[in-house]
């Protein structure tokens, strides 16, 4: 079968086909970066005019009154957001940033005492993560260099979980990992990695901003300590979005590390005493007061996420990488391209790593050509086929467009070096 019959049998037969005319897309752009930056929705946009006008009418009554009352919107949109990772309704808030939440949950669960001082996480880590945990044990007076164990890459792309299992010595208090590794795309085995955890004493704690809206999670069956992810890739919240956070319901009551007067118990907030009373749910561990109106733009997204449903988002998307993977081994070879994602479905996430020693500047090529892709040093080109805006005709177009570019040299206009913001 050729490939532009495959395409558009596939699209054909796209349950969530329709879902792309949520979204705004320029002509003859095709997006492959919603792992990175997630593209803006009529719903997202009508919901962010709706709150504007809530506050142009109601004022400071817009706490209370109105459709969405900003006083409980955090941990309303938690709610509705809970399904997407498998949480109870009330193990989830919006709120902060991934890194703030990071600092508030590590705060709240790292308790070094005796030999049991170290903290678990891994050196392919987004730097963010690293940062955050060297500053908190800083913060304790402990050395980052003795206190952190960075669990090695046995080829530079993915992460043995034999080898992380290895390091849960009974030194370990913590362990902070990424659900998906954000170069390659590789998923690792949740499950499996806080069983082990817990079964040692060990706090288990995921980074999921590179799955939330991709790939379903059971945090709560898992038995999941913690968990915190972004809401502007594959959730489509806007540039800085608010954030959002997990926290099993059996910690519910714990004060969190980090108090702050929006994680009070909502009866008590405004009576104003010097004494916190945290939350009963995940709402405790809100610091400030919320932003509503960059946390106004997930009301319109979480109904599209509630129509179409994770499993289907998924289903798609492991689909569309397929495709995409089939097509450069097809289309490109013997372009010097390699596939740095792992090709078992059980093992990727959202996107498609591919390595080249000329990444940065085939990357600008790529946006030259209406092709908009991201690039991650030393050498990796992320390509990311969203299940709600992607059509399989798409993908074939892109890798057509990137075959075009490599035959007719475009990239070496280009230095290859990346830009501010890669």
């Amino acid at each position: 079968m050729r490939s532009e019959e495959k395409a558009r049998l596939l699209d054909e037969r796209d349950p969530l086909a329709s879902f792309k005319s949520e979204f705004y897309l320029k002509e003859g752009v095709i997006y492959l970066d919603g792992n990175s930056l997630g593209l803006l929705s009529r719903r997202a946009e009508r919901s962010v005019l709706k709150l504007l006008e809530s506050w142009k009418e109601l004022g400071i009554d817009g706490w209370t009154e109105g459709e969405h009352p900003w006083f409980w919107l955090s941990e309303r949109l938690g709610a509705k957001m809970a399904p997407l990772v498998g949480a109870l309704e009330h193990e989830v808030v919006v709120t902060g940033s991934t890194t703030v939440n990071l600092h508030q949950l590590v705060s709240t669960f790292y308790k070094p005492e005796g030999r049991k001082t170290k903290i678990l996480a891994d050196e392919l880590n987004f730097p963010s993560d690293i940062y955050a945990l060297k500053s908190q044990l800083e913060l304790r007076g402990l050395d980052p260099e003795e206190h952190l164990i960075r669990v090695k890459s046995r080829d530079g792309r993915c992460l043995d979980e034999g080898d992380i299992i290895a390091h849960m010595t009974d030194e370990v208090a913590l362990m902070l990992l990424p659900t998906v590794l954000y170069r390659s795309g590789q998923i690792l085995d949740v499950e499996r990695l806080t069983r082990e955890a817990r079964a040692r004493g060990i706090v288990a704690g995921w980074d999921a901003c590179h799955s939330a809206g991709a790939v379903p999670h059971r945090f709560h069956d898992w038995d999941v300590d913690f968990a915190f992810w972004c809401t502007y890739k594959y959730l489509n919240s806007g540039p800085g979005g608010v954030a959002a956070l997990f926290v099993h319901e059996r910690h519910h009551g714990k004060s969190p590390g980090l108090a702050g007067w929006f994680g009070s118990d909502k009866q008590k907030q405004f009576d104003m005493s010097h004494d916190f009373t945290p939350a009963k749910e995940a709402g405790a561990w809100q610091i400030g007061t919320p932003h509503v109106l960059s946390t106004a733009s997930l009301i319109g997204s979480l109904e599209i996420f509630h129509e179409a449903g994770i499993d289907r988002i998924r289903e798609k998307s492991l689909q569309l990488t397929d495709w995409m993977m089939e097509l450069v081994e097809t289309e490109l070879a013997g372009y010097g391209f390699d596939i740095g994602t792992p090709t078992e479905e059980n093992r990727r996430g959202g996107h498609v790593a591919l390595e080249h020693p000329e990444a940065a500047r085939i990357c600008k090529a790529l946006k030259a050509d209406g092709v908009i892709p991201d690039f991650r040093a030393p050498n990796v080109i992320r390509l990311a086929p969203v299940a709600l805006y992607t059509s399989f005709g798409d993908v074939l177009e892109a890798i057509r467009r990137l075959k075009a570019i490599m035959d007719e040299k475009k990239y070496e206009q280009y230095e290859n070096e990346r830009g501010v913001v890669a």
